[in-house]
Order: structure tokens, then sequence, then C-alpha cells
């Protein structure tokens, strides 16, 4: 196999041929100019993406490994070159394998549509939005004083529909006291969650994916790993109440934010769901955040125990 020359494959690159053949034609610069800027903007988003997920590590990794290459290709160290250079050709489906479940969320955001954002149709629907927000903080208020353990899935732009199908379809409208009384301890509906899509209450009991990350606290049941779980596989976002310390928590793209107050969720709940309209947030009530989902409150071990 041939050693890793990045010159060459530059010298082949048709990208200097495009360059070349800039102005063959009367719009080539600005074709060129438009599609550069494509690309930019494509490449600035995409690690704007990778930043806030694992697969950012595993870029540095990949970086550091085209760096390794080059230089032993450099420095003539010809068998560490070909080992190299051997595990490049399999880089592809490696990455792939290790980074599927990123990637299926990636391409299932490209699926969405928000036209309807652009075509300011919306307005009405932001109201509602606003106050069925408002109506879900005062349930897991309500829920929270009196230790009633609760998992409330809020639907964004990526569907669950096959998550709404293993429960019990309601299509019906939000309300604090509905809410309450779904979670009431040894009823049909308690055990499981309740799935909010279009401003509506699709479902309860529904099951969950329970996320096997490793570095979920021990102390976190499964409640929090089933809110783990679905903002993992999609964008949702779930409000949890604990049954053992009555704390709120809300999970993000695979995040929980611990204990949050009932103003906190407002506001977590109104810049994620209303994005045109972002609540700013004060330092002072800022969520703090369980760093990798290891640190817990002494507090919430103790009543635990």
């Amino acid at each position: 196999m041939g050693s890793f020359n990045l010159v060459e494959i530059v010298k082949k690159s048709t990208i200097l041929d495009a360059i070349r053949n800039v102005f063959n034609t009367p719009f080539g610069l600005i074709t060129t100019i438009l599609d550069l800027l494509i690309v930019l903007f494509l490449t600035y988003h995409a690690f704007k993406i990778l930043k806030e997920t694992r697969a950012w590590q595993l870029l540095k990794g990949i970086i550091t490994l085209l760096i390794v290459t080059f230089v032993s290709d450099l420095v003539n160290f010809k068998i560490l070159n070909y080992i190299l250079t051997s595990l490049m050709s399999y880089g592809v489906i490696m990455i792939i394998i290790i980074l599927q479940p990123e990637l299926r969320r990636a391409l299932e955001q490209l699926g969405t549509s928000k036209f309807k954002r652009f075509l300011g149709i919306e307005d009405d629907e932001k109201i509602k939005t606003k106050e069925n927000i408002y109506k879900i903080a005062i349930a897991a208020t309500e829920l929270s004083k009196a230790k009633k353990g609760a998992l409330i899935v809020i639907e964004r732009e990526i569907k669950i529909h096959d998550i709404v199908a293993t429960g019990i379809a309601m299509n019906s409208e939000i309300s604090p006291q509905l809410l309450v009384n779904i979670f009431e301890p040894k009823t049909p509906l308690h055990d499981g969650a309740v799935v909010i899509s279009d401003n509506k209450i699709s479902a309860a009991a529904c099951m969950l994916p329970l996320s096997d990350d490793k570095d979920i606290a021990r102390e976190l049941g499964t409640r929090h790993r089933a809110a783990i779980g679905i903002s993992k596989e999609s964008d949702a976002l779930a409000v949890v109440v604990s049954e053992e310390t009555g704390r709120i928590s809300i999970a993000k793209d695979g995040t929980l934010i611990a204990d949050v107050r009932e103003e906190v969720l407002k506001k977590i709940l109104i810049k994620n769901l209303i994005v045109e309209y972002p609540v700013p947030q004060k330092k002072k009530e800022e969520p703090k955040k369980a760093e990798s989902l290891i640190k817990i409150d002494k507090k919430d071990i103790k009543e635990n125990k």
C-alpha cells in the first residue's frame, strides 16, 4: 500500500481545476464564491453541532491521527505510516458505527420543516405554547410538593410517534389538573411517561428508552434515565419529578439539568420551545448542570438513603 502523501492528493484534487477555470464562464466567479460560502456555512454549523456532542472528542482524535500520519510520512517512519494508513482505510466505517446515534439524529433534523416560522403564521401557536408551558410548570410544582413521581416528554421537531404508540392515546387539552391526576399513584396511567405534542397530551403511560450511559449517577432512578434516554434519541425535552425527593429536573440533548425551581423551569421551556423569543436568564438563576450526570446534591443522597 502506498504511503500517505498529502501533496499528491492536493495535486490530483478537482478543487484546483475548479479554481483554474473560474473565469471560463461569465458567472464562474459568482458561482465559485457562492459555492465557497455554502461550504463555509455548512462547515461552521457542523462544527457548532459537533461541539455539543460526544463526536467532538472523536473529531479531535481523528485530526490528531491525520497529523501523526502526515508527520510519519515526512520523517520516513514506514512501519508506523503503513499501520496508520491501513487504519484510515477503515476509518469511514468505524466513524459511522461509533457516531450512529448522532448521525441518525442529524438526518432526522434535516427532515424537519421550519417554513411556518418564516411565514409568520405561528403567532397563535406561540401564545398557546407559552400558556401550556405555564400549565406544565404548575403541574410539576404541585407534583413536586406532594412528592409524586412524574415524567413529561415534550415533542419538538423530531416526531416520536413510536413512543406515543407504546402508551394510551389521549389527544386531550393540557391542564395542570389533568397532569397531576395522571400521575396519581396506583392509577392506571401513572406508570410511564406523558407525551405532549402539537400542544396536546398525545398519550400517557408511554415507555421510553433507558439511557445506558455509565456516567449517570447511581442515585438517579428509572424516570431520570428514561428522560435522558429520550432526550438523546430525539430533540424532545423531558421534565422529571423525583418521587423520593420531590425535586424537578429537565433533560435536554442527553444532559440532565437537576433541581430547578418553577420559574427557572418556565424559562428553560420557553427558551427551547419558543425559539424566536428566548428569555434572558440571570446568572443567579442559571440552573446547575450535573457534570456528566455524576454530581448530585448531597441532600438528594441523604434523602434517598
